[in-house]
């Protein structure tokens, strides 16, 4: 067992020190934000630290200065210490990457009230001075040898940092049209307006004009920079939105207060519809905290019981998304319960025939392994402790789902139990469709706005070749469209 063990008054003399090393993270200087509350921008914002004179993230003196406080308060004195005062010069910035040794050494002792005075010196790698200084201390007077506490993990997330990293694939690309279907409440107005408000979508407000109105009224929005195309009732404003789209006069729909199956009755129409030679499905960009990177999780919401011709479609559909969000060859895990095959369950006999798709080239640019348990997914301990020889084993970037049931259960899951937030899109259709829930903060509501943008100009480029954002800037005037 380790102990932590104090040195009293009586055994400190003069010239008695102690000393540590510790190398600085950006994990530390976001943690010691999270504690003090100091968000300034030179600790915090690479970008705005890159300007500044110092060209890297810093630490605050503090940090250092909490450095010798472990020093004084684990080794010398140790245990029982009170800490009194401190004089500390801070004398160069810390920059991430930087290893500084923390030294206190006695320098002078009041024997009346057992107290000593430390100098303190933390030097970085190159010995160069950071903090100098002196602290007094009240040094303890019994022995005390106690058992070294355990400290509790700490996971640091930055939520929406991964949104704001997709977020940022959409510079330099123009805002598409898109048809807001039905958007008379607040939430929903404010999701579309937020989404043009951050240069991602000049929207079309498909729906009934008065309620519109009054929902802008509570939400206090000026509709006058909107076009507005009037509906009588939901299944209207869903049928409008999907002519809208098979017109070419908007490149994506976002969902507002209406049903996602009174929409979805609309895009799937053989006749009026949005269909292509492919299953449409719901793709959920899931941004789970640990991860470096967002998963990719359907089918939640389309597909209630899709058969092995529809996961095949689902499959495709997820790859090629992850694909234009810059994930190459993407890992897809065919989630079932187990990772045996076994005739007594469906689902571990489709993920086997899919993979053997995917080898014969009916599935392509991801790699593809199933069945899969979840945890066998995403696990990599879990993966190797099974044996589990596979590519995607602990590394998928999508997991698809038996069913909708499962799916819907594992994004809620997901999203209650370890705070993920998710982006919903609708993709395999000849315009993607942005779904949005209550629930969303407007970061995720944003997110999946910027997957439609991606999505939308990915199939301009490959449609007619014209430069991305070229394309969108020839079009007739909105008043002529209209």
């Amino acid at each position: 067992m380790d102990y932590i063990e104090n040195r009293t008054y009586d055994e400190i003399e003069i010239g008695s020190s102690a000393s540590l090393k510790r190398r600085l993270t950006t994990a530390d200087i976001q943690l010691f934000a999270v504690m003090s509350g100091d968000v300034n921008p030179a600790h915090l914002d690479e970008e705005y630290a890159k300007s500044d004179m110092f060209h890297k993230i810093i630490a605050h003196g503090m940090w250092g200065g909490s450095l010798v406080s472990t020093v004084l308060g684990t080794q010398l004195p140790g245990p029982g210490t009170i800490y009194l005062s401190q004089t500390f010069k801070f004398k160069r910035p810390v920059a991430v990457g930087d290893e500084i040794t923390v030294m206190v050494t006695a320098v002078e002792k009041d024997n009346e009230r057992k107290r000593v005075k430390f100098d303190c010196q933390c030097v970085n790698q190159n010995g160069e001075p950071v903090i100098v200084g002196e602290a007094l201390v009240l040094a303890p007077t019994h022995k005390v040898k106690r058992p070294r506490a355990s400290l509790p993990a700490v996971r640091l997330h930055d939520p929406g940092a991964q949104y704001r990293r997709l977020i940022a694939k959409t510079q330099g690309l123009a805002p598409i049209r898109m048809a807001v279907v039905q958007p008379v409440d607040a939430f929903a107005l404010r999701g579309a307006v937020e989404a043009a408000e951050a240069g991602l979508i000049v929207p079309v407000l498909v729906g009934a004009e008065t309620e519109l109105r009054a929902a802008a009224e509570t939400a206090k929005i000026d509709l006058s920079p909107y076009i507005l195309v009037p509906a009588e009732h939901s299944r209207h404003a869903a049928r409008r939105a999907v002519e809208l789209a098979r017109e070419g006069k908007v490149d994506a729909l976002m969902k507002g207060s209406l049903s996602t199956e009174t929409l979805m009755l609309e895009v799937v129409s053989k006749t009026a519809g949005l269909l292509t030679g492919r299953r449409i499905s719901h793709v959920a960009v899931v941004d789970v905290p640990g991860r470096d990177r967002p998963i990719f999780l359907t089918d939640a919401a389309i597909n209630i019981n899709p058969t092995l011709e529809h996961k095949r479609d689902i499959v495709q559909n997820a790859i090629d998304l992850a694909r234009v969000l810059g994930i190459e060859q993407p890992k897809v895990a065919i989630l079932s319960a187990i990772e045996t095959i076994s005739p007594r369950l469906v689902s571990t006999i489709d993920a086997a025939a899919l993979c053997k798709m995917a080898n014969r080239g009916q599935i392509t640019g991801g790699i593809v392994d199933g069945p899969l348990a979840f945890d066998d997914a995403i696990s990599t301990a879990a993966a190797e402790a099974k044996n589990i020889r596979s590519a995607v084993g602990g590394q998928a970037d999508i997991l698809v789902a038996p069913d909708l049931e499962s799916g819907t259960m594992l994004t809620k899951q997901l999203e209650y139990l370890a705070d993920a937030q998710a982006a919903d899109v609708v993709v395999g259709a000849r315009a993607p469709i942005v779904l949005t829930s209550r629930a969303d903060v407007p970061l995720a509501r944003q997110a999946s706005c910027a997957v439609a943008v991606l999505l939308a100009h990915h199939k301009m480029a490959e449609q007619t070749g014209l430069a991305i954002v070229a394309a969108k800037e020839n079009r007739v005037p909105w008043t002529e469209e209209f």
